[in-house]
């Protein structure tokens, strides 16, 4: 399977969790959303467990790789991330929450451009215009 597969998948999955949380964590009665977060990410951590043990994934050796600092700051940097995601979602609509959470695409972008050496195109530059442009359109009301 290619990455633009990968990619699909990952936005049809994607896409659903923010309504799911919305509705699981407003109204009544209602789940707080630090209790959401542990909820769904208990099944997210037992679901990749079962992967790494299926793909026979030694996993215990990468913890003393070279680049585990990264992952795990990319962890620490996801906790914070999804915590204040399903917060806000808590306390506001998704019609705005998900478009300014959806900006990390944008900012991740930049960044890839600006500290991994990946190439600035006209197109790119477009692009980050263009979906800056579309979050405030959304997001105002």
């Amino acid at each position: 399977m290619n990455y633009m597969l990968w990619a699909v998948i990952a936005l049809a999955a994607y896409s659903l969790v923010a309504p799911l949380m919305s509705v699981a964590t407003t109204g009544s009665p209602k789940i707080p959303s630090n209790v959401a977060a542990l909820m769904a990410n208990t099944v997210l951590v037992a679901v990749t467990l079962g992967v790494v043990v299926y793909n026979d994934s030694n996993a215990v050796t990468y913890v003393s790789h070279p680049k585990a600092k990264f992952v795990l700051a990319a962890g620490v940097c996801l906790t914070v991330g999804i915590l204040a995601y399903y917060r806000a979602l808590s306390m506001g609509p998704v019609s705005i929450v998900s478009p300014v959470f959806g900006m990390f695409l944008v900012l991740s972008s930049v960044i890839g451009i600006a500290f991994l050496n990946e190439s600035l195109t006209a197109r790119k530059v477009i692009g980050i215009g263009l979906a800056l442009v579309a979050i405030y359109l959304v997001s105002v009301e």
